[in-house]
């Protein structure tokens, strides 16, 4: 698509509708993480509605995003990085949201019904593009396309440091509400209230030892057998492929079958194996070159005592599984989906202190050689954003290497994996994606 297939209308800095507290609030070690530092995108898209008056729903739309900035006021502020010590802060006084009303004569709802054919196809959906989050810029904007055929795309940046991804789907729920007027003029309905008390996850300050990554693998270097980062990310070519209860259970049914243990798994950790093995498969690595999975697990309740409810801060830790081309291929799913498990039995509560320790004191980071990303986005809540009814497509605003699990409409058991992949890779990967496996 041309960067003419979409108009900028209007962009405005919308602010809190009542007064909010002023000051510098703090953001915590996992908040303050070297790679959170970016905008995540989201995209919904809504199928036109005779009831839907554009001007009316625009104004609506900026009504509800002032309301919504009240009890989310740091929103409305501005990151940056704290003068004292290596880790953010907001500057919060109102500063404002920024909003953007737009148009497009080339997109339509339909549009969005497969993968981009390019990996930034749908990046004017939302048109502020925020390269450093720490240079002054809005931490959440907000676009409203009207699409060619009456249809509507919701854009939503909000910066990573502020929220993970339970916390801003509670938000873009509470923001939807309020835009389509389920909640009435005092709010009273929003549940659960939003927390912040950051603090919880800083640790104890314990300078004096020395940073050691060896029980923690998502901070180890592998060594680059074959200029990894170049392999996957020349030439990427966005996929998406829906995956049923029925593919599910299947996929489920061979690794418990083929597992050493004879465990049974979740549908995320059949999944992620899968797309690790695929991909891993259809990119043809050298058999010693070591391969990581790395995925989100949430520490809301696995920290004691466990995070209040409405606490919107990043509270994962990144579960990282790990093995060498050759056995990934070889071995099967079943081999896949036990070491996806055993990443994710590792972290409890002391296992998070000491990742916090390790971001916050030795500013330690993931390598980005030797792995796949896995965000699971099919479980947050996002297929209920409703502000112009359900939306039909849920997703990124441009895709990229790192996969995503995204929700299916009116499928509540199924998942799309979204990926992109090198052009060369395209077709080994739908047919390994596809097969059924051992």
């Amino acid at each position: 698509m041309a960067t003419t297939s979409v108009r900028v209308k209007e962009a405005v800095l919308v602010t809190p509708s009542d007064p909010t507290p002023t000051g510098i609030l703090h953001l915590s070690a996992l908040d303050s993480q070297l790679f959170l530092r970016f905008t995540v995108e989201y995209l919904f898209v809504y199928r036109r509605s005779s009831a839907l008056d554009q001007p009316a729903t625009v104004s609506r739309m900026k009504s509800a995003l002032a309301r919504a900035l009240v009890p989310y006021y740091p929103f409305a502020g501005r990151v940056r990085s704290r003068p004292d010590v290596p880790s953010l802060e907001v500057v919060c006084r109102a500063q404002g949201a920024l909003f953007i009303d737009a148009c497009s004569d080339v997109y339509t709802a339909n549009d969005f019904e497969k993968a981009p054919k390019t990996v930034t196809q749908w990046r004017k959906l939302l048109s502020l593009y925020v390269p450093d989050v720490l240079k002054g810029s809005p931490p959440l904007v907000v676009q409203l396309t009207w699409l060619a055929d009456g249809a509507a795309a919701v854009g939503v940046g909000i910066n990573h440091a502020l929220c993970d991804g339970i916390g801003s789907a509670e938000f873009l729920n509470y923001f939807a509400n309020l835009a389509s007027q389920r909640f009435g003029p005092r709010d009273s309905d929003l549940k659960p209230k939003p927390v912040w008390d950051r603090h919880i996850m800083n640790p104890p300050s314990k300078k004096n030892e020395r940073a050691n990554t060896y029980n923690h693998p998502e901070f180890a270097r592998v060594p680059d057998l074959c200029g990894f980062l170049n392999k996957v990310t020349t030439g990427l070519r966005p996929t998406s492929i829906v995956f049923n209860k029925r593919r599910i259970n299947e996929l489920k049914g061979i690794a418990r079958y083929s597992s050493e243990s004879s465990s049974s798994y979740t549908s995320f950790e059949v999944l992620a194996a899968h797309v690790w093995r695929s991909w891993a498969r259809a990119l043809g690595f050298p058999p010693n070159q070591q391969l990581k999975i790395l995925f989100s697990i949430n520490v809301r309740n696995r920290v004691k005592p466990n995070l209040p409810e409405g606490y919107y801060g990043n509270a994962f830790v990144l579960g990282c599984a790990q093995s060498s081309a050759k056995e990934l291929v070889e071995k099967g799913i079943g081999y896949c989906s036990g070491l996806v498990k055993r990443a994710k039995e590792r972290v409890d509560g002391e296992y998070v202190r000491r990742v916090s320790e390790l971001v916050s004191e030795w500013r330690v980071s993931p390598d980005p050689v030797g792995v796949l990303i896995v965000s699971q986005w099919s479980r947050l809540g996002l297929e209920r954003v409703e502000f112009m009814g359900r939306p039909i497509h849920v997703g990124p605003i441009c895709w990229d290497r790192y996969c995503l699990f995204l929700p299916v409409r009116d499928e509540t058991e199924s998942v799309r994996v979204a990926v992109a992949v090198p052009a060369a890779a395209f077709d080994s990967y739908h047919r390994f994606i596809a097969e059924s496996t051992s």
